[in-house]
Order: C-alpha cells, then structure tokens, then sequence
C-alpha cells in the first residue's frame, strides 16, 4: 500500500559541501624557534619549510654576493661594510622567520624537536665555513708575505751583481721588507725564514770583503754596520758584529795599499781605522806602516830617480802631519814617522840637484841646489852644492859645461885675470877643472860698446891704458874653463859667456864689457 503525500506544497532543493576553513594553529615556540635557527644558516631554510620562497630567495642571493665577494680568500678579507650588512641581514631573518613560524605548520619535519636539531646541525655549516675562511684568508697572508719575501730575496741577488753604489737603494729596500714581515708578523712561516735571509743579506752585500777588493768593500761593510739601526740587534744576534773586524781589516788594507801607491787617499783610510777600531789589530799596524813607507821613500833619494823620492817625501810627511791619528802612542809614532819624512826630504834635495845636473835639467839643478843651500846652513855638502848651483847656470848658457860634474877642488898653475870694462858690477862665474864665481865693481867711466858704430880708437876692450879697470887674477888647472859674466844690476841686460882653453905657459886675460844694438 503506498503512501499519499499530504496536503501542502512540496518542492526539490539543492545544497553545496564547503570544506571547513583550515584552522590556524596555535602558537608553537619551539616551532618559531625551528624557524628562526634555519634561517641563521644563511639560506632561508627556514622560510622553505614556512614556503616563503621570495624570502627564501632573498637569503640565497644574500649568501651568494657574500660568497662571490669573499672567494677565494684574500689577505684582506671581505669589506667591512658587505660583512656588517650581512651580519645585519642574517639575524633579522632569523628573527622575522621565527615570528612566521610562530603560527606556520611546517611542510617538514612536523615535529618542532626535530626541525630545532636540524637547525642546530645546519647551523655547523656557516660556522664551519668560517672557520675554515679564516683558515684560508691565514694562508693567502702567509702566501703575500711569503711573495714579499721573495721579492726582496730577488733585489738582493739583483743587488750582488752591480757595485755596491749603484745597488744600495735596493738593499735598503729589501731590509725594510724584511722588517716590516718580521716586526708586523712575528709568527708568520716568512718571519721565521727571515733569519736565514739576513745572513744571505750580509754575505752578499759585503761580498767584495771575501773577494779581497778591501777598497771596494770599505762602503758596503760601513753600511752594514747601521742595519742594527733598522732591524734591531735582537733580530741579527751574530750578525750584528759581522761587519766590524772585516770592515778593520778593509780600512787597513786599502790604506796600506794607497799609501804604497802614493794615493793620497790613505790617510782618510786609516783615520776612519783609528777613530772607529782603535784598539783593533788593525789599528796596531798603522804607524808601522807609514814608518816603512817613509824607509822606502827615503831609500828612493838614494836611487834612480831621488827628485821623485824627495817628493814622494814631501808627500808622505804632509800627509801624515796631517793624518787624524788621535791621541796615544799611535798618534805619536805617526807625527814621529812626519817628521823624519821631513828631514830626509831635505836631505834628499841635494841628490836631486845632482840629478838633474846629470840628466842636463840645469835650470832645475841651479834652482835645487840654490834652495838646498839657502834651507841648510851647517849642512856636510853645502859647499858643493854651491858649486853644482854655479856651474849649472853657466851650463844653462853653454851646455858643454854641463858634460862635467863640479867638484870641491881649487886653485890651479895658470893664472887667468878678469877685467870689467863695463859701467856695471859684474859677478863672473866660471866652470871646468875647478868651479867658482867673483864678482868686480864697475868700472868707472867706462861705458857699453856700439856693435853698429865702432868707436874712433876701435873695438879693443880692455886694453885703454888709462883705465884702471876692476879686476881680479884666479889660478886655474890645464884645460877647458867656462865663463859666464853677467851685470848684476837690474838694467836688463843679458849675460855673456867664453870658451876658454887653458894651457901652461900662457898668461889669460878674460874681459867683461857691455854692447849695445839698437839702443839696447
């Protein structure tokens, strides 16, 4: 039996199942706490798991500038101003990922205690990456420094294959290198090395030492002694003293081979010797020095060639006179070895008069021995020395006087008279077997004779028998005599000489008088 619908009015409706709006979860610290430790990583794990990948995005492109910037390490690390920025960032993000998840569901892990330790573990990353920056930027510091020192290891040999002069500014450069590595980083793997280099530094540079080139050395080995100055004597231990004996020895053998070569130089030499080492050994051998070279000298004077020697004795006590020895038996030894220099150059004077008389210098030989006799008044040789001063002016008229060395003899057989028949005093030197010189007033009332108009009576000079002309007779041996006249008043007048060749039984007469041409 079926049903009857009821009265009233029936109609079909039609509904929609909306699933319920998910509901928010409660606030959850340890889930914000997951977030933000994710975040910390620098990759935005946070905002992954909270599927906020803009933000997620942002981290990774903050990390990444970072990254490029900082790789590969570089001694002077990231800027300053990027590393505060990022420092800046990182921690904001950990601070708004934590208010995110505060009431964010993760996609994973559900568990906020698992996602915490999986941000502690992350966390290692970045730390790790520090760490192993750090370690990495260490060694790119060590690398520079290392690249430094090699740099100045290369100017250093650089260095050893040019004059010391020339190379200086580069030595110094490298020492300031080597400074600066070893002062500014002391723990460094360079800083340890640079012991080794200074000793490489110091053989180098005082290279011309070991070469025996001990003039060349002298400036090197100087230098090396101010390197204590710049490195401090801590750093150089051993080395500080390195150069002191060398440089000594340097000082003594340049100037000990100056002084044997007439440089005048050695003087600087050995009062650089005596005024930094004077207690050295090298210093004991400074007088003993000068005083052989005074013995060499002085053996000169009796050699070939004594002007050489008497100048080189000159020399040699000026020098020494004049060497900065100090005080002490040093200082007075040299002043002894001065003045014995003095005395056998004077000595040595008269050889050199001799020898310039025998190599025919006789304007030389006349000047020489006129001075040997003026400064040596109780000399032994004085009187010949006046004779060689004689017969070497009346040489310098006739050379052939010249072929014979004058001697202390005197006197002779042949009497030979000198007359003046001249308006002047006259001094008449004369040379051969025996060598002197006279002088005769003038003769008064006499005058000079014209070579252009002869005079009425002729050219007989004289031979006026009115005339009481000024004379003089000398005795002299057989043989050749030569004379020379000469006014010895200052009219300008020039000397005559003769040629006179004596022989026995005959009576000489030598006549002086005056000519005159053309008004003179």
């Amino acid at each position: 039996m079926s049903e009857q619908p009821h009265g009233g009015t029936y109609g079909y409706g039609y509904g929609f199942a909306v699933p319920p709006m998910p509901s928010t979860p409660p606030p959850d610290g340890l889930r914000a706490a997951a977030v933000g430790l994710l975040n910390l990583t620098g990759l935005g794990l946070g905002y992954a798991l909270t599927r906020r990948w803009a933000l997620m995005a942002a981290c990774w492109f903050a990390t990444g500038i970072l990254l490029l910037v900082a790789l590969p390490a570089d001694p002077d690390g990231v800027p300053m101003g990027l590393v505060a920025a990022y420092l800046v960032l990182l921690p904001a993000a950990a601070v708004h990922g934590a208010v995110v998840g505060l009431r964010t569901r993760l996609v994973w892990p559900t568990g906020s205690p698992l996602a915490i330790a999986l941000g502690l573990v992350l966390l290692a990353v970045p730390a790790g990456g520090v760490v192993l920056y750090d370690m990495a930027r260490d060694e790119a510091n060590e690398q520079a420094l290392l690249d430094r020192l090699d740099q100045a290891d290369r100017l250093v040999r650089a260095g050893g294959s040019r004059p010391f002069g020339v190379a200086e500014s580069d030595y110094r450069e490298a020492l300031r290198e080597y400074r600066d590595i070893r002062s500014g980083h002391p723990d460094s793997r360079a800083a340890a090395r640079v012991p080794d280099r200074l000793k490489t530094y110091y053989t180098t540079v005082g290279a011309a030492y070991e070469q025996q080139d001990y003039c060349t050395a002298i400036p090197a080995l100087a230098y090396l002694r101010t390197v204590p100055a710049t490195m401090g004597g801590q750093a150089l231990g051993t080395l500080a003293a390195w150069p002191d004996d060398r440089l000594a020895t340097s000082l003594y053998e340049c100037g000990a081979r100056r002084l044997g070569g007439g440089d005048a130089d050695w003087t600087g030499n050995f009062g650089d010797l005596l005024g930094t080492f004077p207690a050295s050994e090298q210093a004991a051998k400074v007088a003993p020095a000068v005083d052989s070279a005074v013995d060499k000298a002085a053996k000169g004077v009796r050699g070939s060639d004594p002007c050489t020697a008497v100048d080189r004795l000159r020399s040699l006590g000026t020098q020494a006179a004049g060497l900065n020895a100090g005080t002490g038996d040093a200082a007075e030894a040299v002043a002894a070895s001065a003045a014995r220099a003095g005395r056998s150059a004077d000595s040595g004077v008269y050889a050199c008069g001799v020898d310039q008389y025998k190599e025919g210098d006789f304007g030389e030989a006349r000047e020489t021995m006129n001075k040997y006799v003026a400064d040596n008044k109780s000399a032994g040789n004085r009187a010949l020395a006046k004779k060689f001063a004689i017969a070497a002016e009346v040489a310098d008229e006739i050379p052939s006087a010249g072929r014979r060395l004058p001697t202390l003899a005197s006197g002779g057989s042949i009497p030979v008279t000198i007359k003046n028949d001249s308006p002047n005093p006259i001094t008449v030197l004369y040379t051969g077997p025996v060598t002197g010189s006279l002088t005769l007033k003038a003769c008064r009332g006499c005058t000079s004779y014209s070579l252009l108009t002869p005079s009425p009576a002729g050219f007989k000079p004289c031979q006026d028998s009115s005339r009481n002309y000024p004379q003089r007779t000398i005795r002299l041996p057989v043989g050749t005599t030569y004379f020379l006249h000469k006014s010895t008043s200052s009219d300008g007048s020039s000397p005559a000489s003769d040629t006179a060749k004596l022989q026995s039984g005959y009576l000489y007469t030598e006549c002086a008088y005056t000519t005159r041409s053309l008004g003179f």
